[in-house]
């Protein structure tokens, strides 16, 4: 539950109209009793309790001075008055708080964290490089400025500990554990995206920040296995395509013959049919560019 409370200030316009006429005409009755004196118009007894007076207005009138505040759109002042926290002033304008009161702006705005590239293990126990970029904005002032000791650092801080221990959950490559219906870290990223975003709601919730967007920016195989991951990533990519070569290339010959025995073009025998199908594939299923031997005579 949040504890930030609203506090309403006055028009800081009228106060510094009362600031600006109140300070000569008491800068002009201080002169005055200064010259009555001097002259001895006036007695000590008079004079002396009425400059006492005119000082202490024209401190208070330079105390009041103290309590303007300026707040531009999206911009939070946050008042403590003698350790105790009155409220915050979050409309934008020229007010006037109590001038006793401390004053701490803090911005409403939204801020962007690039991360750093971190070093950590999958699930699977491969090193890997991963980073995220992350929205996030101020949305208690109350939670910002006084549940945490500086609520940027625990931003940061808690940022990168969410990031490693997301990284630590999910697989680099759905592969890596047998089977491509697992949620990978490379083939999830709006899942896994959303994952974060929620674990940075809950981390971050402590210090009154919203987290608006989180996405990953980086992601890699740390460079002393990049090699062979990939050289194991080609495998598994030269294997998929042998895969539907294959299919494709079985599909092709089953149509061929059969298109052959139901156009009656020619009777083929099991042996004739075993080298038909064998060339064939071999012509479909080749890396290189197949070059036919024509046989001019009988096939025995």
């Amino acid at each position: 539950m949040s504890n930030e409370r609203t506090y309403k200030p006055l028009s800081g316009w009228g106060m510094l109209v009362l600031n600006i006429l109140a300070f000569p005409a008491l800068m002009a009755t201080f002169i005055w009793v200064v010259t009555q004196l001097d002259s001895r118009q006036m007695s000590p007894a008079a004079g002396v309790p009425t400059l006492i007076g005119v000082a202490l207005l024209l401190a208070g009138n330079g105390l009041i001075s103290a309590g303007f505040i300026i707040l531009p759109p999206n911009m939070a002042g946050v008042l403590v008055l003698f350790g105790r926290y009155i409220g915050t002033v979050k409309d934008n304008g020229f007010w006037w708080v109590n001038p006793l009161a401390s004053k701490r702006k803090v911005s409403l705005r939204a801020h962007n964290l690039n991360s750093e590239k971190l070093k950590v293990n999958d699930k699977a126990g491969n090193p890997i490089e991963i980073a995220a970029v992350i929205v996030w904005r101020v949305r208690d002032t109350f939670a910002a400025c006084f549940e945490v000791e500086n609520y940027v650092d625990y931003v940061t801080t808690q940022s990168e500990s969410a990031l490693r221990h997301l990284a630590s959950a999910y697989p680099y490559d759905s592969w890596e554990e047998g089977t491509v219906e697992v949620e990978s870290l490379r083939g999830n990223i709006d899942e896994v995206s959303l994952a974060l975003e929620k674990e940075l709601q809950v981390r971050l919730g402590k210090a009154g920040v919203e987290v608006m967007e989180a996405r990953l920016s980086h992601l890699a195989y740390a460079s002393e296995i990049a090699g062979a991951m990939l050289q194991r990533q080609q495998a598994s990519a030269i294997i998929a395509a042998r895969q539907k070569i294959v299919e494709g290339a079985v599909g092709m010959v089953q149509m061929a013959l059969q298109k052959l025995a139901k156009d009656n073009i020619v009777e083929l025998d099991s042996e004739r049919r075993a080298a038909m199908v064998s060339n064939l594939l071999v012509v479909l299923c080749g890396e290189k560019e197949a070059h036919p031997v024509i046989n001019a005579g009988s096939l025995y």
